[in-house]
């Protein structure tokens, strides 16, 4: 826990959590349930920092409901990460595409290695260490994973993008011949069939699909630079 949570006052925590100084302790309760479901981080829209500071906020009002005004964490204590965010396993599109092994901190402060299979979607669970996991997916880069499918942004030479014709592009499953139609640039995507996540459990065959973006010649290049070091790191 950080020098500016402890610096958290009972107005302060008070004021986070919507309740009056003489709030019983069922309303505390209460009001940290409400706010704890809005900003989980489990949640669409949810964030991780307001949750810890919801959590800090409930455990110096009940310290305080409970008689200990001097209620604080001991600054010795080492810095352990929320249960919420300890029963989270954040990982990579490279990891649900490919699988492989990351590493992870549980709610008891131990790291562990853990290794993951290929076809894992945001929401997934996976046992760990004693500890039921479950899997967010964050995006890396120009990739990013919706469900089933994956999606890259590519930076294309205004003049290909209108004549069309066919390109190799560095995919996250390798080099791939595309062709850039009409109808693809004028949508300024393209699908690639069966190309995105594997199929899990039950989970189904997803697709990759490319985002066409006009661009300089040097932002291009870094765009194709970017993805070959995806495709590069994930051949390894």
């Amino acid at each position: 826990m950080s020098g500016t949570d402890q610096a958290l006052t009972a107005r302060q925590a008070r004021e986070l959590l919507g309740v009056a100084a003489a709030a019983s302790p069922g309303e505390l309760r209460r009001a940290f349930r409400n706010r704890a479901k809005t900003v989980h981080p489990d949640r669409v829209g949810g964030d991780a920092e307001a949750f810890r500071q919801t959590v800090l906020a409930y455990d110096i009002l009940r310290g305080r409901a409970a008689g200990d005004r001097r209620f604080q964490a001991p600054p010795s204590v080492p810095a352990r990460p929320a249960p919420s965010e300890a029963a989270t396993l954040t990982l990579t599109p490279h990891h649900a595409l490919h699988g492989g092994q990351v590493e992870h901190r549980i709610v008891d402060g131990r790291r562990l290695k853990i290794t993951v299979p290929a076809g894992l979607r945001h929401g997934d669970r996976l046992r760990a260490g004693g500890e039921m996991l479950t899997v967010a997916l964050r995006g890396e880069g120009q990739l990013i994973v919706r469900g089933n499918d994956l999606w890259i942004t590519v930076g294309l030479e205004a003049s290909l993008l209108d004549q069309g014709g066919r390109i190799k592009l560095d995919t996250p499953l390798g080099p791939r011949d595309v062709w850039i139609t009409r109808k693809a640039s004028a949508r300024g995507l393209i699908r690639l069939n069966g190309e995105g996540l594997p199929a899990r459990g039950r989970h189904r065959q997803g697709d990759l699909f490319i985002r066409l973006q006009a661009a300089h010649e040097t932002a291009s290049s870094a765009a194709r630079t970017l993805l070959r070091r995806f495709a590069a790191a994930w051949a390894a």
